[in-house]
């Protein structure tokens, strides 16, 4: 489960690392979540070596994802919606974390958040991510398809069409 710090303390890694600590301290499930920043990455190294694991999220350049994987991040969350919002590349973003996590053997599972459609969904599988995040409704949006539901359709035709006790 990834618990989030407190966003006010993003310019302070001491009180990233104190809060990490007292959340850490309440269940061994909890993944204490800190941004893709210069206090997160200290916190985070900082944390790992308490044996604190931590999610490096609002992660949006493949620089941030190297330096959370260098720093011992237990997840990365790259958030490509709001990217190819702006009309940025997420493909290659996606598939340039994966290589340097990779080409450098870090233990960081890449986590792709901010999931918007199906394709996002499929490209992020395709390129090796560990997990993804979408909402219920991109999933049901992603699981439809008019080809499936025109083939039940002929299915059914062909069934009530066919001589059956």
């Amino acid at each position: 489960v990834s618990v989030q710090t407190n966003p006010a303390s993003h310019n302070d890694y001491q009180a990233i690392v104190s809060e990490g600590r007292k959340l850490a301290a309440l269940s061994s499930n909890f993944v204490i979540k800190m941004p893709s920043t210069e206090h997160g990455f200290k916190a985070c190294q900082v944390l790992k070596q308490d044996g604190i694991r931590a999610n490096l999220t609002l992660c949006f350049s493949a620089v941030q994802g190297l330096q959370a994987m260098r720093m011992g991040a237990f997840y990365l969350s790259p958030f490509i919606g709001w990217k190819e919002s702006n009309a940025e590349d997420t493909d290659g973003f996606i598939e340039d974390l994966i290589a340097i996590r990779d080409n450098y053997d870090f233990d960081t599972e890449v986590l792709v958040a901010a999931v918007r459609n199906g394709r996002q969904i499929t490209h992020a599988a395709a390129s090796g991510a560990d997990i993804v995040t979408a909402s219920f409704a991109v999933y049901q949006e992603a699981f439809a398809h008019p080809y499936t539901d025109m083939g039940l359709a002929k299915f059914q035709e062909f069934w009530d069409k066919t001589p059956y006790e």
